[in-house]
């Protein structure tokens, strides 16, 4: 079937973006290897992290279903850490201060369990969001894949916690460390706000795990590291920030020990949970820090 001259002229440009978009896409991609590497204690330059967190990302694109499950179900195991201690803390405070107080105190003990994962390379839903846009972004990676890989991501972390969780119902109340009624509270309290404060309060979890990652490439040292993943997960703790992983283990282990928790209740605290640490990260982070590496190439 002949094309008509209309079709024709609407071929040809659609040809010529695509060769436009191809040209503007190698410039980007040269730009980001020839980055040269700052000096051993100097800061690394916005491309030089762009560069290695693009590294990171396609390198865990590469990785198999089961290696990427397997770190996934130990990031859920490992980040449950944490909520033994938000438990004991607030078994071994009660009565001695407001409960209030507690859950402030709570953000200090909060972060183990952030930093066995992120030391350990285990694989973050929310500290891993942004990371796994940037090949999609920079067009190394379908939008389906990135989908696929959240997925997966998402289902080992939800597994190893859940399995954290049945692990600590049984011993926290055996080791006389916490009982029923502070997994209760803590689960309560989680759920507290209506469902659209905790999108947004998810939204800006995510923004800051994604900020996380960026900073972690920033430096180079094992100490500062450290005191990077402490600051920023203390920040969610002490603001009562909703995270998608950790909230999973509390929210669910409440269900497990109070009829007022119903499945209803954590499945609609999951999605927008797990929503908005997605969008958090992948838009305020990665968009944001990759259109400014762009638009600082092109200069518009």
């Amino acid at each position: 079937m002949n094309m008509t001259d209309e079709e024709k002229k609407l071929a040809a440009e659609e040809k010529k973006l695509a060769a436009e978009e191809k040209k503007k896409q190698k410039v980007i991609d040269k730009e980001i290897q020839g980055t040269k590497k700052t000096g051993k204690d100097a800061p690394k330059s916005h491309g030089e992290i762009l560069r290695d967190q693009l590294s990171d990302a396609l390198e865990t694109y590469n990785k198999s279903t089961s290696s990427i499950l397997l770190s996934s179900v130990t990031a859920g195991l490992e980040i449950g850490f944490s909520y033994l201690m938000i438990c004991s803390v607030f078994f071994f405070l009660e009565g001695k201060m407001g409960e209030d107080s507690i859950f402030k105190m709570i953000s200090l003990v909060y972060p183990l369990g952030f930093i066995l994962v992120v030391m350990g390379q285990s694989i973050l839903f929310t500290e891993q969001t942004a990371l796994l846009t940037l090949p999609v972004l920079n067009k190394k990676q379908t939008s389906g894949a990135m989908l696929r890989l959240w997925g997966l991501v998402v289902i080992g972390n939800l597994i190893g916690g859940y399995a954290i969780a049945l692990l600590l119902n049984w011993l926290g109340p055996r080791l006389g460390i916490f009982n029923n009624e502070v997994m209760v509270t803590i689960a309560k309290h989680v759920i507290a706000a209506k469902l659209p404060v905790i999108l947004v309060s998810a939204i800006v979890a995510g923004w800051l795990m994604g900020l996380l990652s960026w900073l972690l490439a920033s430096v180079r040292d094992t100490i500062s590291r450290i005191v990077i993943i402490f600051l920023i997960t203390s920040v969610l703790a002490f603001a009562g920030l909703h995270h998608s992983i950790i909230g999973s283990i509390e929210v669910f282990s409440g269900m497990l020990r109070s009829p007022d928790i119903s499945l209803w209740d954590y499945l609609t605290f999951q999605g927008s949970a797990l929503l908005g640490n997605a969008f958090g990260g992948a838009i305020f982070v990665a968009l944001l820090k990759y259109r400014a590496f762009v638009f600082n190439i092109f200069g518009k």
